[in-house]
Parts: C-alpha cells; structure tokens; sequence
C-alpha cells in the first residue's frame, strides 16, 4: 500500500490559494479522507491513494511525499507452510567484514541465518515439496549471494555459530567449561579469549551450574575459537554489563578482519561499534518480513530509527526515535522525593557501599555499572528485600520493584496477573498507556508460565508500573526485548514518570537505552565481586564522564543527536580521550 504524507511544517494551507483534498481523484469523490493538514482538515485519504503523483506535482510549496507501506512482495525466499510466515531477502556475508542484522523480534532474522548456514534450505515459497538447489541457484543467478549459495549448496562451507538461546546448552552438554572449550578451540585462540572474556576462574565450573552471563560468555568463547569460513552470532549481549560487551565486539572486530562475521544484535550502541554494514529487517512479526540490501552502518540505524527506509521508500513506523540533546537538563528544577541514605550491606565476600543522593519527582534516575558491583544488591535495599547492614532506610514512600531475574511462578493468565496488579485494569488510560504501549494484547489470555522471555519481560514491566507507587525501580528492563520493544518501553517509562509525578530508577546495559531514559545517573564503581561503591547521582555530562573513562570507550553525536562510540584509536576518540570527554563534544548542546 502507497500512502500521501502531507509535512505540517511545509504546507501553507488555505494560503497558497487551493485545495489539497481536489489533487486527488480518488478523494474528491466525497469519501472519508484521514490525512490531516495544519489547520485541522482532513487532505487526502492514506485507504484511497494510488500514488499516482498528482497531488505533489500540483503542490507549490513540495509539502506532500508519497510513501509505501510494508507489503509483501512477489517471490518469497522461504515460506513456512500455507499462510505461514514469509521471509523476502538475505543478508549478504563480505569476506573481512561484520554484516549485521537489525529488525524486531518475529521478522525473519534467525530464519535467514539458518539458511546463510545451511541449516534451512530456501523453498522460494514451494512449501509443498522440496525445492533442488538448481532451481534456487537460477534464482540468484547473477546476485551476489549466487556464489555464497552454491558453496552453501557443496555442504563444503564451515560454519561456526553462537544460538541465540544459550539456556539450551546445559541441556545438551555436561561437564566442565575446560572441556568445553577445549573441544572447541580449533584455531588455538584461546589463549586470548579467555582473558578477554574473563573465565579463567571458570575453567572448572560445572557447565549446568553457571549464570546467565557467565554462560553467554562461554558461548561467545566456543564460536569464535572454532576454525570456520563463517561465523554467526544470534545476540552476544543479553546477560553481559556493558564492559564485557566491549570485550566481546573488540574480539569480533580482530576476527572480523580474516573472516566473514554475521551478527544479529539489538544493542544499537555495540552494533554501531561492531558492524561494516547492516541489513534492515522490516514487514509485519510472524507473518512476513523483508531483509533490505546492505547499507552503511550509521544510515541504516538511523533509518532504522526514524522508521523509514529512504532508498525503498517504505515507512514501516509511525513514530521516530529522537535523541533530545538538552533533555537530560529539563528536571534541573525538580522537587525531591526521597532521600537515599548512606548505608552498606556486607556479605561474605563482597561489601557495598552507598554514600547517599536523592531521587526526584518525576525524574527518571539511570544506574550504570559493571556486574558484581552491587547494582541488584542497592535496588533490593530500596525496596525492602533486604536489609542493610549499616545505616537505615525509613520511608513511606511506596515502592513497586522489578527485580533483574524474572520467574513465572503462575498458570494464571496474563490479565488476570495484571488485574492483581491494579484495579484500573479496564480503563481507556490503562489499556492505552500499558496494554497498548507493551503490545500485550495478543497474549492477554495465554498462561505466564508459558511465555517466551520477551514476553514475561514486558508482563512484569507491566506489573510493576501498574501498581500504585512513588517509587519504581526496574532492573535491567530491556533484557530480551528488540530495538522496537526498547523503544516504547523507554517512551512509556519517562511518560509514566512525569505523569504520576513519580520516581522511577532504571539499572540497564544498554548504553542507547540510559541515554534517552536518564536525566541523571548513579555509577557503581569498585571491583566485581569484591567491593562496590554506588556514586552520584551525577548530571549526565559528569556521570558518564565518569563511568565511559574507566570503560575506555568515547562516545559522540551525530547530525540526528544519535550516540556513536567512536572506533578505538580513531581520531575522534584520540581527541577526545586528551579533551577528558568521553560522552560528547561540550559544543554539540550549544
């Protein structure tokens, strides 16, 4: 579908003398038109137009674009079943370089992994019968996956692969993390990954008895030590703080210089560092999805995230990301809401200590810091489930909590969990502000404890903004969620927290995420495991100053006010190492 989108900032309605709705042919008939101009008419109808040019041709002030909708296109490259979801494109490997993958979860990325590795052959849309791999080579004859595809056809390319869902490999391995790896080290790089990646504590560590991101980084460790001619990896991110995710991509990017690397990755800052180029998957989750060409790294994520792909003219969101520039400076005169005290909790082989601040009203307060530094440990005290071991917390702020490990301890179903959680569950604001904003709609009905991660992540997101609170903190909220889902979960965050005039604490790795969340930061520092200190909370400028110098990593803007890191050792990032300017340039806000 092609629709007209008419710029209220460049039409100058009732003054140029003539009517947009008699451009069309197709509206002047007297039908309903949705298009609405800046005195408040409705011009041309987005269900009536047929792109046939003739309003932008007629209009002399060039305010009115034609633009498609996301449609399915001809020749499927794989199809699973009758009216089963449709997948339009691959991703092309480049021999040296990282080609990344971006879209929404249920668009297509893993398939066209699968089939990039041999994994799933391509049906072309037969799904009926299998389809030979001389029927699939003619139809990428003369593309620059023909070659690719046919040594994928020999069964002679080695693939070496991260899946996406590490929690399987203690299902299907026992033993150690030595044995592991040592069946895996097939380049004998592991020399360097191990300390790169920090397990040399975890050598002897049972596989089934480790965490989520001491787990994550065996897997990472596995794929890149194998000896391959590709290597796919599905998220490297998910369990990882922000340092070891650094970690993780500069080992890819050394690797990447020999090797063709595929990656699939929704944490836009270390895609940014990471990939040469990226493919934009779009289309409509669970029923088609369209990978476009390749495109530059910063072009693709910032079209990305303003919704619409300018070379295929196809507008696939409603609403942009943007990245306000003086927004961390807008609650400078917020009144405060509480007052964190000083205090310590000490356990046997690590101690915390918190030197005290406050949190605002209406204010959203982002808590960056490596993992073992007592981030869960200070949320956990806030919140009363536990106690501190010097110092008191007394308050009668009520405080809703979501904790960093989620667990779905009921059958119950998604709405009746919610309406637990509030009473004003059939509200027009309530369905609109949570339900809506959170996609739960579809899964409404289904069991918890029967929900993918993605899903609980957003139900209990949901939980713990529907209760009735002052304060709510959430511990690492865009675990498992997409770019798209980060997106309005972080709009909905700051809504809720200038709406109720309420407090709300984020703890997050994701560095894009703290940017547009944050009007202040609080950084936990120390040493992992050991000791953690909670200081701040800083202005943003200050803050993470702070917490990207011990990273080592500079970060900038560019024209959309978008946060890049720089490439280390670059210019920029030399520049700005010697200005002590890790976050960006003083002179970008002026």
């Amino acid at each position: 579908m092609r629709i007209a989108i008419v710029h209220k900032d460049r039409c100058h309605a009732r003054k140029c003398g003539t009517e947009c709705i008699l451009y069309c042919p197709r509206v002047r008939t007297g039908d309903e038109t949705v298009v609405i101009g800046p005195d408040g008419k409705a011009l041309i109808s987005e269900e009536l137009c047929v792109g046939c040019g003739i309003c932008i041709k007629k209009c002399p002030f060039d305010a009115i674009d034609i633009v498609s909708l996301p449609e399915e296109l001809e020749h499927p490259t794989h199809r699973y079943g009758r009216n089963g979801f449709a997948l339009y494109g691959l991703p092309i490997p480049v021999e040296g370089k990282v080609t990344g993958i971006l879209g929404a979860n249920g668009i297509g990325k893993s398939t066209a992994i699968k089939i990039l590795s041999g994994q799933l052959r391509p049906n072309l849309g037969n799904f009926d019968t299998e389809v030979a791999w001389d029927e699939i080579l003619r139809q990428y004859t003369g593309t620059e996956l023909f070659d690719y595809l046919q040594t994928v056809s020999k069964k002679t390319l080695k693939i070496a692969s991260k899946p996406q869902y590490i929690d399987y490999i203690p299902k299907v391995f026992s033993g150690t993390v030595r044995t592991l790896l040592k069946t895996t080290d097939e380049r004998d790089a592991l020399a360097g990954i191990l300390p790169a990646l920090k397990l040399d504590a975890l050598l002897d560590h049972e596989i089934s008895a480790l965490s989520g991101g001491e787990l994550q980084r065996v897997a990472i460790a596995a794929c890149l030590a194998r000896e391959a001619d590709l290597y796919f990896l599905d998220e490297i991110t998910p369990f990882l703080d922000i340092y070891q995710r650094i970690s993780a991509a500069k080992l890819i990017r050394d690797l990447a210089a020999s090797r063709p690397v595929v990656i699939v990755e929704h944490d836009l800052a270390i895609l940014d560092m990471l990939a040469d180029t990226v493919h934009v998957g779009y289309g409509k989750p669970a029923v088609f999805g369209i990978i476009t060409r390749p495109k530059g790294v910063r072009v693709g994520i910032n079209q990305y995230l303003e919704g619409y792909l300018a070379e295929e003219n196809v507008r696939f969101r409603d609403t942009q990301v943007v990245f306000e520039k003086r927004a961390h400076e807008k609650g400078s005169d917020r009144e405060d809401l509480f007052i964190i005290p000083p205090m310590s909790k000490q356990y046997d082989t690590f101690r915390l200590e918190v030197t005290g601040g406050t949190v605002r009203t209406g204010e959203v307060l982002g808590v960056v810091g490596a993992n073992g530094m007592g981030k869960s440990t200070f949320a956990k005290l806030l919140a009363g489930d536990e106690t501190p071991t010097t110092g008191t917390i007394e308050t009668s702020l009520r405080i809703s909590y979501k904790p960093q490990y989620i667990k779905a301890d009921t059958s119950d179903s998604v709405e009746m969990f919610l309406r637990r959680c509030t009473t004003k569950f059939d509200s027009s604001l309530y369905q609109h502000e949570i339900i809506d904003a959170l996609s739960l709609t579809p899964i409404l009905q289904s069991p918890v404890d029967s929900l993918s991660g993605g899903e609980l992540q957003r139900v209990t997101i949901a939980g713990c903004l529907s209760r009735d609170a002052d304060l709510y903190i959430l511990d690492e909220p865009s675990a498992h969620l997409d770019v798209e889902q980060r997106v309005r979960v972080t709009r909905m965050i700051k809504h809720h927290a200038e709406g109720r005039e309420a407090g709300i604490m984020v703890i997050d790795h994701d560095i894009y995420l703290i940017d547009m969340i944050s009007e202040r930061i609080l950084v936990f520092e120390g040493e992992p495991g050991i000791a953690g200190t909670a200081a701040g909370p800083f202005r943003m400028r200050e803050g993470m100053n702070r917490f990207l110098a011990v990273l080592d990593v500079t970060f900038r803007r560019d024209q959309s006010g978008r946060p890049r890191i720089n490439k280390p050792g670059s210019f920029l990032d030399r520049e700005q190492k010697g200005l002590g300017e890790f976050y960006y340039y003083v002179q970008d806000e002026n």
